[in-house]
């Protein structure tokens, strides 16, 4: 239980500026890991129902593209979220500015001059083979379309930040109710999972009916689908409230309840995912898949993707502050380099695609070879470009 005491401290707590602390180690693995899950994501979605462009496909692959789009972006955007509020109380506005610039800004703007235009250049030369490189690159930044790929998250994290800072200059004090329900959460995680819930329900489900879940906000390389961007925000501001103070006595201690209960929370997590399945069906064999979307489809399905996605970023969260791997294990071999395997990943996925439609592969067979080479030519890419001068302050 929080005393009155405790609880009237906590303000002061996540005023004052918190002093650097040691990596951590489990947040640490988890992002590492959410950044494979990424990989995963686009080495497979070719060969599902959804995004389906090559002539093999496995059902296998929709259970995991489901579950992957319903949280993944969501649990990025918390967990960049969780050092934020320290990060601004430390540093003045112009510094925070500069950095943020440096590690956000300088990577986008690189990315989508180079990293993006290669990737959808493999797209684009399967339906034109004769179409030059310097052609679809002068096309895709002149006139467009002009995709942002995965890295939009970059541009629209650097929004936040932004955000965030002028919060801050205006109340240091507006993360303390989140800061509160993380320390609550010590004991009682249900109490953060019900916060967290319920803000992304207001923040995404009215959003979802007004927008729809197709239409993204674009403005050439800028994009964000539109229904989605205020519940990335939440995420994002309870990550910052979460981090804020307090951060061994709230939600993500190690020693709270929260890892104690993992296994309760995988339980609790399949409950939605299974729901959303059942809602898809009904669209799929019982409306006859309509579009638009009735709005009553769209508000249940979209409760339900919400519960899915608050319930998984506490279950896997759970245990990675369970595990007791003294490592170095993969993942903290491959953490230095995981912000850039994010980035430079594209292209060499779909090249890996591209090489391989033609081939009369399973989609398991083809999936697993572009995970793998994915992931290793994205490493050894990003490790090389780490060694530049420089470089290692911008991946």
């Amino acid at each position: 239980m929080i005393t009155m005491s405790h609880t009237a401290a906590i303000g002061a707590e996540a005023h004052a500026a918190p002093k650097a602390k040691a990596r951590n180690l489990s947040l640490d693995r988890a992002r590492t890991f959410l950044t494979l899950v990424v990989l995963l994501h686009h080495a497979v979605i070719p060969y599902t129902h959804f995004g389906h462009t090559d002539p093999a496909s496995w059902i296998g692959f929709d259970v995991v593209v489901l579950a992957t789009d319903s949280f993944f972006m969501a649990m990025f955007f918390f967990l960049s979220g969780l050092f934020t509020w320290p990060g601004i109380a430390r540093k003045a506005p112009s510094v925070f500015l500069r950095d943020r610039l440096l590690r956000l800004g300088l990577p986008f703007i690189i990315a989508a001059l180079t990293v993006i235009p290669l990737a959808y250049y493999a797209i684009a030369l399967r339906a034109n083979p004769e179409l030059s490189f310097a052609s679809f690159w002068w096309k895709t930044i002149t006139v467009g379309p002009w995709p942002s790929g995965p890295i939009w998250f970059v541009w629209v994290l650097l929004a936040f930040d932004l955000t965030a800072s002028l919060l801050y200059r205006v109340s240091a004090h507006l993360v303390d109710p989140g800061n509160r329900v993380s320390l609550a959460g010590f004991e009682r995680p249900f109490v953060f999972w019900l916060m967290l819930a319920v803000v992304s329900l207001i923040a995404y489900v009215p959003a979802l009916l007004y927008f729809g879940g197709s239409k993204w906000f674009e403005l050439g390389p800028f994009s964000v689908q539109a229904s989605r961007v205020l519940l990335y925000f939440a995420y994002f501001f309870i990550g910052a409230s979460v981090g804020a103070a307090n951060f061994d006595r709230g939600i993500l201690s190690a020693e709270g309840q929260l890892p104690k209960s993992r296994w309760s929370w995988v339980m609790i997590t399949l409950i939605p995912y299974c729901l959303m399945w059942v809602m898809i069906y009904i669209k799929r064999e019982i409306l006859g898949n309509p579009d638009p979307q009735p709005q009553w489809y769209q508000a249940i399905y979209g409760t339900f993707f919400v519960l899915f996605s608050a319930s998984i970023l506490l279950a896997i969260l759970a245990f990675f502050l369970h595990s007791k791997a003294p490592g170095p294990t993969l993942l903290d071999r491959m953490q230095a380099d995981a912000y850039g395997m994010f980035l430079v990943h594209y292209p060499i996925a779909l090249w890996i695609q591209y090489a391989l439609f033609d081939y009369s592969l399973p989609a398991i067979a083809k999936a697993a070879i572009g995970f793998v080479l994915t992931v290793i030519l994205s490493w050894g890419l990003t490790a090389g470009l780490r060694k530049i001068p420089g470089a290692s302050h911008v991946l």
